[in-house]
């Protein structure tokens, strides 16, 4: 039996979630929704697994379906039903990913040290998205 939460994208989608991990509570809501588990849920003080926590995508294997984001609804539906209680996901187009690295928060250390590792992440996809 196929792993399909594991199969490499077919194409790069048009857009990404991003979530900014200074409104993120890591509350596990996206991770519970996500059909491909690309959302990771970092906790700032391992020692302490009680304590804050946020979460985090793997750019690379997003698919951006949108449901971290908010969940699908009929067209009479008169309201949102938004999947994240904070308001900390968005969808950004993938050209725009690598400008939404410097405000994706965070503890300093954390994110400083990450920040490689996310720049090369989104490289990687606004290359795919531009075809060079």
């Amino acid at each position: 039996m196929r792993d399909l939460k594991h199969d490499p994208r077919k194409r790069p989608p048009q857009r990404v979630a991003v979530i900014d991990a200074d409104r993120c509570t890591g509350c596990d809501a996206c991770i519970e929704v996500c059909p491909v588990d690309c959302i990771a849920k970092v906790r700032q003080h391992p020692e302490s697994p009680g304590l804050q926590a946020f979460c985090e995508i793997d750019w690379d294997r997003c698919i951006g379906c949108q449901l971290c984001v908010r969940l699908p609804k009929a067209k009479a539906d008169p309201y949102r039903l938004t999947v994240c209680p904070w308001d900390a996901i968005r969808m950004v187009p993938l050209t725009e990913l690598i400008a939404a690295v410097d405000r994706l928060g965070g503890p300093p250390d954390y994110a400083s040290a990450r920040e490689p590792a996310r720049l090369a992440a989104a490289q990687r996809q606004a290359s795919l998205a531009t075809g060079r």
